[in-house]
């Protein structure tokens, strides 16, 4: 921690920070804590409390269409990239391998979810199914449900299951009369699908009719009328006639249409699919049939929003669904609902709650760090706790140290998050930015929240898309790249980006000495710095706002490996602990000084430890 000493009969003061936090790009440099940096571009925390330039980026892959990277999902080690227009099996790794399994995609944004050892792919124009060898939409495998049962041939019976929104067939079953021959459906103006019938013989089998031969149907009236009457049921109280007709209601782009998922069901058990981001029906979503992903009842909707707000993601805490809406701050923008079941065993799912506060503005930006959903707000990182599930209000934002930069990012909508070992990364307006689970602060100006995430940023990374495989962090880019981020942290090639030189710095907040008003004369600064093969840091300075180096360290925190051998950078150290670095220095008459510390070598490590400074507060008040 920042630290004072004041020796006994000396004008000499001492100030030493030993823990690095993150940046604050919230406050003014005068005003960031001396742990914080207002500007640290390419630094990453490595132990809590130290900090170190972060890890470069390698292409591994170009999609072969060029098309912007919208979406990459796993399945069992196989991985399907939405590039552009087109859906590809991509041999992760690899630069050559892609096979097409679709060219019809949407080129925006997709979304995709597991389920029962297949790959769910929504993408706003299709609603698609991966079994790991074949693609298909997953119309075409639509469960058929049987609407009503112990219908009488004229009509009558009872309601037992929805019609399938995404499908176009039905099941109807009959208790047959002895010499009946016309059945009559439901509906009329059936569609050109043959349809089928079956009939219960006495033995309990079900034995199949064939239209034109053994029955006929009048498609505008809705009828079948059997060659010869089914009969009366062999078997008391079963129905004995089965008919299975079709008629398109236009009800599938209900689910084609839409982009956002999650899965939830009664009791917070994960056993259906919720599906929401219709643009014709922004304030509505649908659930999908018991564990089955092809049933979509057209019962099965909530209307969550009445004034066309967008439902912008989910939150799940224990049993609870939390609907996120986009609008305006002060606005019910969440909704809360929880699933129960009604007395004929179908599921309900009631809304309980709606909570007052910022509303989301980032579809793709919804993660959960460990147990706490995090997603971007139109006023920065907000999480719900369960706590306020019963509330009024939710006021837990966790972005305080970085909340200015996102609010004035460009693009905000499309930003991408993810969780990544211990960070939550997000992806907006072409930069990274980074907050730390393992890092939580309170902050007295933000009292209503309980803590916040320390934060990093990384500038111009340009990612459209990110994912995680493995132990790596990937994204996909808006020409069809897909790119890998380093994970071994002593591998020197780990310190580029594609080749180019990574600059990293640490910037320390406005030092103004002990009295704000006095001159100040720094004599010497000092910084521990992490060893390695290849390291280095340069220190500037910036007086009466221009930057200026007072010291470069060249090879002394490096030391002899036989693995990396540059012989303009040779030394014969084999000191692997860190360094403690010393330069005096004479900075006169200022009033305040910042310092960055810096590091833009290609293949370079570079981490900090501790810095400190020493300087001399004579009575002279500073003159500007």
């Amino acid at each position: 921690m920042s630290t004072f000493s004041i020796p006994a009969g000396d004008s000499k003061y001492t100030k030493v920070n030993e823990y690095f936090r993150g940046v604050d790009l919230n406050n003014s440099p005068s005003n960031v804590d001396f742990s914080r940096s207002p500007n640290a571009p390419n630094m990453i925390r490595d132990q809590v409390g130290k900090v170190r330039k972060r890890m470069g980026y390698t292409t591994v892959a170009t999609a072969p269409n060029g098309g912007r990277i919208n979406g990459v999902y796993e399945l069992d080690g196989k991985w399907l990239v939405h590039a552009g227009t087109a859906l590809y099996l991509w041999a992760s790794g690899t630069a050559t391998e892609w096979t097409e399994l679709a060219a019809d995609m949407a080129d925006a944004f997709s979304g995709a979810f597991r389920f029962d050892e297949k790959l769910y792919i929504l993408d706003g124009a299709h609603f698609r199914v991966y079994d790991g060898t074949n693609v298909a939409l997953v119309s075409t495998e639509a469960y058929v449900p049987t609407v009503i049962i112990s219908r009488a041939p004229s009509g009558g019976g009872t309601a037992y299951e929805a019609l399938n929104m995404i499908g176009t067939k039905w099941t109807e079953t009959f208790l047959g009369k002895e010499s009946d021959t016309v059945y009559q459906l439901t509906t009329t103006d059936l569609d050109s699908t043959p349809v089928t019938a079956e009939i219960l013989n006495s033995s309990g089998d079900w034995v199949k009719k064939t239209e034109g031969t053994d029955f006929t149907v009048n498609r505008a009236a809705g009828t079948v009328t059997f060659t010869t009457a089914p009969g009366v049921t062999p078997v008391t109280g079963q129905d004995n006639v089965k008919i299975t007709a079709s008629k398109d209601r236009e009800t599938l782009a209900n689910i084609e249409k839409c982009t956002l998922h999650t899965i939830f069901g009664v009791g917070g058990a994960a056993d259906r699919i919720f599906l929401s981001g219709n643009p014709e029906k922004p304030g509505f979503d649908w659930y999908s049939g018991f564990e089955n992903p092809a049933f979509w009842p057209d019962t099965g909707y909530t209307k969550v929003s009445r004034d066309g707000r967008k439902v912008m993601g989910y939150v799940i805490l224990g049993n609870t669904l939390a609907t996120c809406l986009d609008g305006d701050e002060g606005e019910r923008n969440v909704v809360v609902r929880q699933g129960s079941l009604d007395d004929k065993g179908e599921a309900l799912f009631k809304i309980t709650n709606t909570l007052i506060g910022e509303c989301a503005a980032a579809p793709r930006s919804f993660a959960y760090m460990g147990k706490e959903p995090v997603f971007l707000t139109t006023a920065g990182v907000y999480a719900i706790t369960a706590e306020e599930l019963t509330g009024e209000k939710y006021a837990q934002e966790r972005s305080f140290f970085i909340r200015s930069a996102l609010r004035d990012a460009a693009g905000i909508a499309d930003a991408f998050g993810v969780v990544y070992r211990d960070f939550y990364v997000l992806s907006v307006g072409g930069d990274i930015y980074l907050l730390d689970g393992q890092q939580k602060t309170y902050e007295k100006n933000n009292p209503y929240s309980s803590y916040q995430y320390e934060a990093y940023f990384w500038p111009e990374i340009n990612a459209r898309c990110l994912w995680v495989e493995g132990e790596a962090l990937y994204f996909g880019k808006a020409d069809g790249t897909i790119c890998r981020f380093a994970v071994n942290v002593d591998d020197l090639e780990s310190y580029n980006d594609d080749g180019t030189a990574i600059e990293a710095y640490w910037e320390t907040s406005d030092f103004s000495g002990k009295v704000m008003f006095k001159n100040k004369t720094i004599t010497s600064i000092s910084v521990l710095l992490a060893a390695a093969a290849l390291t280095g840091v340069k220190v500037d300075v910036q007086k009466k706002g221009i930057w200026s180096q007072i010291y470069d360290a060249k090879e002394k925190a490096r030391y002899f490996d036989w693995g990396y051998i540059d012989f303009s950078k040779f030394v014969f150290s084999a000191d692997r602990t860190p360094h403690t670095l010393i330069k005096k220095v004479k900075i006169k008459k200022v009033d305040k000084v910042r310092f960055r510390l810096k590091n833009s070598e290609k293949n370079e490590p570079f981490g900090i430890y501790s810095f400190g400074l020493e300087w001399k507060e004579p009575g002279s008040n500073y003159k500007g």
